[in-house]
């Protein structure tokens, strides 16, 4: 069991590969980046290595974490002037 209170269900996190994905909390074709074992103590990190839309939904029982508790978030990476 994950840390939390005794009432804790575990996460885990998916990069969806689209919006679509994203909107249905169709996980089949995502990408697993952290288990519920992942996220205790310090975490994990992601990189965005390119300038596009990410999308993030939590992966148990198929996604209905995502589906029922609306477990999901997206990042849009902005452009941002440098400073020199």
């Amino acid at each position: 069991m994950p840390a939390g209170n005794s009432s804790s269900r575990p996460h885990s996190v998916y990069q969806l590969p689209d919006l679509r994905s994203f909107l249905r909390c169709d996980v089949s074709k995502g990408k697993m980046l952290a288990n519920w074992t992942d996220g205790g103590g310090e975490g994990f990190e992601f990189v965005m290595g390119k300038w596009q839309p990410y999308f993030f939904a939590c992966g148990e029982a198929n996604g209905i974490h995502c589906n029922i508790g609306k477990m999901k978030f997206f990042v849009i990476p902005f452009l941002r002037r440098w400073n020199f």
